[in-house]
Parts: structure tokens; sequence; C-alpha cells
């Protein structure tokens, strides 16, 4: 019986005041599971996706290890093969948002051996002007700091060092004017932030309950917070993203599958954490169901 293959994608500067030794934990459980198991290491962004979609095909399964941006590469380069391998993750980023979304431990041993169960999920897809996004597009507020945060504040500092490189650079937390039609309906404004995601958290601050969120409907969470007009509108808006009140005080929150944007604006976007050029005119939608993982 010919045996197995899996193949681990590492960013190795993920998360790097972690120890690597529960890693050699997770490829035992591989291995004891009938895996031969080979590692290949990025060097630079877009390495996960040229190792994905070069070496993807010759292994029965591939591992994502590293954060979720991470995982984003590897799976933008599966899509594109024809014979399309299982798809594992190992988080070892600094918030980890999917994962926990998906209750992925963030224990490479534990997460290694659901992996090894083989029990594909499928969940829904992202795609923005089609790239594809597995859980989150946004703009407007600490969007940026999730692409110029140095992993090294990243991985000492965490959900804070995405905080602090935010606050640095006062630009994020200015309106921008943006035109969006979710599903048929029209929202003409300013906003401070804009997120549509398929997660119960993003940038581990902002969370949403597991009530309101469906991975496999077909459906985006849309939240857009509104520039506010005075200081108690603004205290408003706090209280309510403290106090995850999301229909409250302003705040738009939205179950959709389709959105097009249109701004006049420099908009830069993050997507899944990884940088989006600003376009005048952007068209997101949801693939319901389109890629499966092991959980």
């Amino acid at each position: 019986m010919a045996e197995k293959k899996l193949l681990m994608i590492v960013n190795p500067r993920a998360g790097r005041n972690k120890s690597r030794s529960p890693l050699y934990d997770a490829i035992v459980s591989f291995s004891n599971a009938g895996y031969l198991v080979s590692v290949q290491h990025t060097t630079a962004p877009g390495d996960a996706t040229r190792i994905a979609l070069e070496s993807g095909a010759a292994f029965e399964t591939v591992v994502a290890v590293g954060g979720d941006g991470t995982l984003n590469e590897v799976l933008a380069g599966l899509l594109q093969l024809e014979n399309k391998p299982n798809l594992g993750y190992l988080p070892q980023g600094s918030t980890n948002d999917f994962a926990a979304s998906l209750h992925i431990s963030n224990n490479p041993a534990l997460a290694a051996e659901a992996i090894v169960r083989n029990e594909p999920r499928t969940l829904d897809l992202g795609l923005w002007n089609g790239r594809s996004f597995v859980y989150v597009a946004s703009f407007g507020a600490f969007t940026r700091t999730s692409y110029t945060a140095s992993q090294d504040v990243k991985n000492a500092l965490g959900h804070l060092g995405y905080l602090l490189e935010g606050v640095k650079d006062l630009d994020t937390l200015r309106p921008y004017h943006v035109r969006i039609t979710a599903d048929g309906e029209k929202l003409d404004g300013s906003y401070l932030f804009g997120a549509i995601c398929n997660s119960t958290s993003i940038a581990g601050m902002m969370k949403l309950s597991e009530e309101s969120v469906d991975l496999t409907d077909g459906k985006f969470e849309m939240l857009l917070i509104p520039e506010p007009k005075t200081v108690i509108d603004l205290q408003n808006l706090i209280v309510a993203l403290l106090g995850q009140q999301y229909h409250a005080h302003g705040l738009i929150f939205r179950h959709v599958s389709q959105i097009h944007v249109e701004t006049d604006e420099d908009l830069p976007w993050s997507l899944d954490g990884e940088y989006a050029a600003s376009c005048p005119e952007i068209e997101i939608e949801n693939r319901q169901c389109a890629f499966s993982m092991l959980l």
C-alpha cells in the first residue's frame, strides 16, 4: 500500500516567540497516521502560494503552518490546481482569528490530531475582485495596521501590537466616503471602518457571537462603523463595540452575499491581514461551500 504524502508549508516568521517543539509533535502525529511528511519554509510574501501551486498536486494533504495570512496564501495556490489536495491548518500566528472561529487548537499536536481524523468540512470562500480571501476583507481604522505592523511587533505584543501600531498612524482613523450596494441595499456614507467577514473574530478585537455567524450559509457578516458626528456619538459607538451590540447606536450590521463598493478616495484594503491596493470599484462575493478543510 502506497504511503500517503503530506506537505507542511511553514511560515517561520509567524509567532516567533512560540516554541517550535510542538511542531515536532505534530509531525509525529502525521507520521503515526501513515503520512510521509515533507516540510517547506517560506522566505517572502507570496512564497506559500507559489509552493502550494508548484508542489501541492503531488500530496494528498497540504497543511498551512503560520497565521491567517499564511492560510490565505496556501489556499490561493491550491485553488488553482485541478486536483486539489486536502487542506489542514496549524495556527501559529499572533491572532489566528479564523482558527478561533473553527475551534482549531493553537497547540500544533492537538490540531494535527484533528487533521489526521480526515474529516473535511466545506466552508464559504470570499472573492474580492476575483482575489480569494478566507475570512475577512476590511478597510479603514486599523486595517492598514494588519499588514504594516512588523512581525516582531505582532509576535511580541499580539493584539495590543495591532492597536499600538494603529494609533501611531492617525490617518487610519479618518473616515472614508464609500458607496456600497449590499444585496440591493444602498449605503452611501462616511465610515471609519468596514468589514465583510466570515468569522467570529476580527483582529482578535472585534467579536461576533457564534449564533450570528454561519460559515457555510453563503452569506458574509458585514459591519460598518459610521463617522461619529459628536463626541457623544463616538462614546456610544465605543460602548456598542465593546458590548458587541452591533445593531445599536448607528452601527450597520448585515448578512449579505454580494457587495459592490465604489469610492473616489485612496482606500487600501486588508484581505486576511494581507495588503490589497485601492480600487475605484470592488466586487465582493461569497462562494458558498467553495473549499474544504480537515477539522
